[in-house]
């Protein structure tokens, strides 16, 4: 018994978070991320002269062959099933700016007057630090340290490059090469009793640790990409799985909807499955 009421008193035996402390943890932002989905225009692309397409393919197919080999930020292509568009571009690079010029190039290329933008998404490549964030304020409601004093930023910029030489390869990463993308964006609810944004910091981490583990049971089947749009596009998230059996997404997709992070809190955009295509084999998309 003495060992239960130990794990019970736990929780109430570490400092509460004050409220005046900043709501949202701590995140690191890597690379700059663009989805792109176009649908093809096979009527108008069945009217182009053949020489013609076949050079126009030919010019699409070695940019984005040059775009999959960078080092610092690449491109892939996938094809897309379903009504939703048949084009799915994903690009990772490490600034707007960068990501802007590899949306030109693709708006320059003559293949693109056969290519009909259906959506896209802008975001980057975020990691929330919720363990580590409420850790740090515990040690800083411990010490007597109040936000924004001197000693709070120092704290904090120390903390941030700490987990920033820890998990850099996670914010730069390679777009995994397995064969199946399911691209979701998503958002916390803000209805009535279902705030994400009322509940304390430590609930949220408590909530958020409980998701990370049922995600945790699918390692080495899928890889997962986070990335925050919160002020760049419709939505608050974006989620990029990568599998090698697409039945995996609707696995993990539906465990998941039973932790409550999920089932309280959470909303879902439409969903998008594209299996990879490489550039040299292009063609085949504009088969006509």
């Amino acid at each position: 018994m003495s060992i239960d009421r130990t794990e019970q008193n736990r929780g109430t035996d570490r400092p509460k978070i004050p409220g005046d402390f900043p709501a949202a943890p701590l995140t690191l932002e890597g690379y700059s991320v663009l989805h792109q989905m176009f649908r093809v225009q096979r009527r108008e692309l069945r009217m182009l002269d053949a020489a013609k397409r076949s050079t126009a393919l030919k010019d699409a197919s070695q940019l984005f062959g040059e775009m999959a080999r960078r080092e610092d930020g690449e491109t892939a292509l996938f094809s897309a099933l379903g009504h939703k568009g048949d084009l799915m571009i994903v690009h990772f690079r490490r600034s707007f700016e960068e990501l802007g010029h590899a949306e030109l190039a693709v708006a320059g290329l003559a293949l693109s007057d056969y290519l009909e933008p259906a959506t896209s998404y802008l975001s980057v490549i975020e990691i929330g630090l919720y363990e580590a964030t409420v850790a740090l304020y515990r040690r800083l409601v411990e010490n007597g340290v109040g936000p924004r004093s001197p000693q709070w930023k120092s704290e904090i910029d120390s903390e941030i490059a700490r987990q920033r030489e820890k998990i850099s390869p996670r914010l730069f990463p390679k777009i995994p090469a397995r064969p199946y993308l399911c691209f979701y964006p998503m958002d916390k609810k803000r209805e009535g009793a279902d705030n994400w944004y009322r509940l304390p910091i430590e609930d949220r981490q408590r909530l958020m640790h409980e998701h990370g583990m049922v995600g945790r049971r699918f390692a080495g089947e899928v890889t997962q990409i986070i990335s925050g749009s919160i002020g760049f596009d419709d939505w608050e998230w974006g989620v990029d799985l990568f599998a090698d059996d697409p039945l995996v997404f609707k696995r993990l997709v539906y465990e998941m909807r039973f932790d409550e992070a999920s089932s309280s809190y959470a909303k879902f955009g439409p969903f998008y499955l594209g299996i990879r295509l490489e550039a040299a084999e292009l063609g085949k998309l504009f088969s006509i």
